[in-house]
């Protein structure tokens, strides 16, 4: 998911973007069968933020005439999720590497695709952040959210 060259353009840059939020979808099914409670709840609800986060994406490219990237039957982990730890791990990471994309895409977009790139970013950091407390990792922020460390 981390992006593998910089995007060319605008169209190229939130086709990286919906990429990303493919994968996180799919990673969120992983991860909310190993979580309960308030955790699962919580997952639910990250799920369905990136799914209407990529609905408006491939309606956007589409409607632009951009091209749109096909969804992958599944996606590798970057290790076993098979616990509640783990699970909670992997839900940082992915938001960290969802903000990692639209971070990306900031420099290629201008005007409402720019304010819808930041705002995607924003909320990714802030779930991760979220799920960083819930995990118990310190600290719980990081000062530039979407840029590797």
């Amino acid at each position: 998911m981390t992006p593998r060259t910089a995007p060319t353009g605008p169209g190229q840059a939130l086709a990286d973007a919906l990429a990303a939020e493919y994968a996180a979808i799919w990673a969120y099914g992983v991860i909310g069968v190993r979580l309960t409670g308030a955790a699962r709840t919580a997952a639910r609800s990250a799920e369905a933020a990136h799914r209407s986060r990529r609905d408006a994406l491939i309606l956007q490219l589409n409607d632009s005439g951009a091209q749109v990237p096909a969804d992958q039957a599944g996606y590798a982990l970057p290790y076993p999720v098979t616990d509640k730890a783990s699970a909670l791990k992997l839900a940082v990471e992915i938001e960290e590497r969802a903000a990692g994309h639209w971070r990306a895409a900031l420099p290629h977009t201008t005007g409402a695709d720019r304010n819808q790139a930041l705002a995607a970013l924003t909320d990714c950091a802030v779930r991760a952040t979220r799920w960083r407390r819930t995990a118990g990792v310190t600290p719980i922020t990081v000062p530039f959210p979407g840029r590797s460390a």
